[in-house]
């Protein structure tokens, strides 16, 4: 398989020449789902994305898949049921993706507290029978005060009663979209980064039958002919949805900006993703992660009108951030010039909704009434001095009543907090929704097009199921993860690469690995960079549509954001491979070394330490 600018050309040339079934315009997370399964249905699929593909929205999530955990400070059962089982899925088909961490939630006695000890133990029993992962390693628990602190030491221990621990997965987002995307590409589908859509053509009835689309590239315009078109622009729906005069009110964007702030570990030290009330008593709520040898924290949530295709971390962000992550790590004494890396990035929250997806609001997401969560926890309560049976108890679970009326999703709806609804002239948009539910979504759109490619093309769609449908990368045995990534490794360690970057090389490309090292039989190790490295930024060039350093130090791989120490040594060699691999010329080679340092800078935010 080859996926790469050399490959774009004809991409275009198809799309402009032939027409398509279904055309996606959005290569975040929600379009790379639509289209892997409307290629894998055998519809002849095209997407375009304006930019990279992920680089709007879904490179810039908080990383994790998670199961729901931050709704249990609302309760928000619905939701929870839902994220629960979709990121059991997710980990199925993108086994090399998402990965099992418990996350640590101390309990404060504090009147502003989401939950006490017991009460925090009940939500996270209905979480595990929700998620099916009763009786398992993975079961959740309770700490107290002390084991809490020996474990995290740093930890505020004022008012500090223990701690709760349950499961979530932690995620490449930016890499579940390009496998997506490849997977896509494999069967068939014509998939274009740095094309922008520009208008609609109707056909005779007034039906829309084509895109008008412009080459960011070359400054070319042409137009894409399809049967059906589908907007999955996330926080640009309403702006993509105006652009096409015939549609009709469709949904309006409410965007939300999150952003999160990595330090070195040294600075602080956390074992497993912990998640806290914000300390400002607005109701938001902050995580702290580590990963390669870092960590990171987040997230704000504010309403965001800004530049969408820049958003940009602000000092209030910082000073919000700082404040929430040192009143809770009182001894970290975490400054600005801590800080070696940020990213922010946009919530494509439906302003239908009402509040923040995030924090667990929005409309008709099944939130647990106060009169009934309160009667499970009295029945729980009595059970634990033998005063009720387990009975009693698993039926109060079973039979807790929301605070809406409506327990089901509603027909625009295939997830909670989306929206999929058809516009007068047949444009389709499918919008909101989070990363977790990706493949729901998408699954829930295929059932719309199907269902109109036979009503108004008399064709008929096979079916998949999508629950089966892994990605690129991810074809193996998703229950025998950790012993699928040890034998890539051993692929890699056969050619002579060390351990450490084997298994770098085997959790970041799974069954793809093998991909990878069969460049070794033409590439040798670029001055610079060991050869796992330039090894992995070959097979990036030539099969996952790089086209500049961002790209690949962004978004193919999170050097950037976690690796700024080894990146300042090698960023210049990594540029010197790609001008020798695409054959830039001299001024080309100094025009992407400057906007990879620009980005850089931007990332590391060094507008504010000035």
């Amino acid at each position: 398989m080859t996926f790469s600018m050399k490959t774009r050309a004809n991409t275009l040339d198809k799309l402009e020449n032939e027409e398509l079934d279904l055309l996606v315009i959005g290569g975040g997370i929600t379009g790379a789902g639509v289209a892997l399964q409307s290629a894998a249905s055998g519809l002849k699929t095209g997407l375009i994305e304006m930019q990279d593909f992920a680089e709007g929205t879904s490179s810039r999530s908080t990383k994790l898949v998670h199961g729901g955990i931050r709704y249990l400070k609302t309760f928000d059962v619905g939701v929870v049921s839902d994220t629960v089982k979709e990121r059991a899925v997710v980990q199925g088909i993108a086994p090399h993706i998402p990965r099992p961490f418990p996350m640590l939630l101390p309990i404060y006695d504090d009147p502003s507290s989401t939950f006490d000890m017991f009460s925090v133990k009940v939500a996270m029993d209905l979480y595990d029978r929700l998620a099916g992962i009763e009786g398992t390693q993975y079961a959740n628990y309770t700490i107290n005060r002390e084991e809490t602190l020996q474990r995290e030491p740093g930890l505020n221990p004022d008012h500090l009663l223990g701690a709760g621990v349950y499961l979530d997965f932690v995620n490449n987002d930016a890499r579940l979209v390009i496998e997506n995307i490849k997977e896509a590409d494999e069967l068939g589908g014509l998939m274009a980064r740095n094309v922008k859509a520009t208008g609609f053509t109707h056909d005779e009835k007034g039906m829309v039958n084509g895109v008008t689309a412009l080459d960011e590239i070359s400054g070319r315009e042409f137009t894409i002919r399809a049967k059906l078109i589908i907007n999955t622009t996330g926080p640009w729906v309403t702006m993509t949805n105006k652009l096409d005069a015939k549609n009709g009110n469709g949904q309006i964007m409410r965007p939300t900006k999150g952003v999160h702030l990595v330090i070195d570990d040294s600075r602080l030290k956390v074992p497993q993703p912990t998640y806290f009330d914000s300390g400002h008593h607005d109701g938001r709520m902050v995580f702290v992660v580590p990963r390669e040898g870092k960590t990171y924290f987040g997230t704000t949530d504010t309403d965001y009108q800004g530049d969408f295709k820049h958003p940009h971390v602000t000092q209030e962000d910082v000073d919000y951030l700082l404040k929430a992550i040192n009143s809770h790590y009182p001894h970290a004494g975490i400054t600005i010039d801590d800080i070696e890396a940020s990213w922010a990035g946009l919530r494509p929250l439906i302003e239908a909704n009402g509040s923040s997806d995030y924090n667990g609001g929005g409309a008709n997401t099944g939130r647990v009434s106060e009169e009934s969560f309160n009667n499970l926890i009295s029945l729980a309560n009595a059970y634990s001095k033998g005063e009720a049976s387990q009975t009693e108890v698993e039926k109060a679970i079973s039979n807790l009543q929301t605070a809406h009326s409506e327990q089901t999703l509603s027909p625009s709806q295939v997830s909670r907090g989306s929206s999929l609804d058809v516009g007068d002239d047949g444009l389709i948009t499918l919008s909101g929704g989070k990363i977790t539910d990706y493949r729901k979504m998408a699954a829930g759109a295929m059932d719309l097009i199907r269902k109109l490619m036979h009503e108004r093309f008399n064709r008929e769609v096979k079916e998949i199921d999508s629950k089966k449908l892994q990605v690129s990368g991810g074809h193996f045995d998703p229950t025998n993860v950790d012993d699928t990534m040890k034998f890539y490794q051993k692929i890699a360690m056969a050619k002579g690469i060390p351990a450490s970057e084997a298994s770098t090389l085997a959790n970041l490309y799974g069954s793809n690995t093998s991909r990878v090292i069969s460049y070794a039989s033409s590439v040798e190790a670029a001055p610079g960079l060991s050869l796992a490295e330039t090894l992995s930024l070959h097979y990036a060039a030539n099969e996952e549509m790089v086209m500049d350093p961002v790209d690949y130090l962004l978004r193919r791989t999170n050097l950037m954001l976690f690796h700024e120490d080894y990146l300042n040594g090698k960023k210049d060699a990594f540029v010197n491979e790609m001008a020798h691999i695409f054959n830039w010329d001299s001024d080309t080679t100094e025009a992407m070394r400057k906007k990879m340092n620009d980005q850089i800078n931007e990332t590391s935010i060094a507008y504010l330490k000035k």
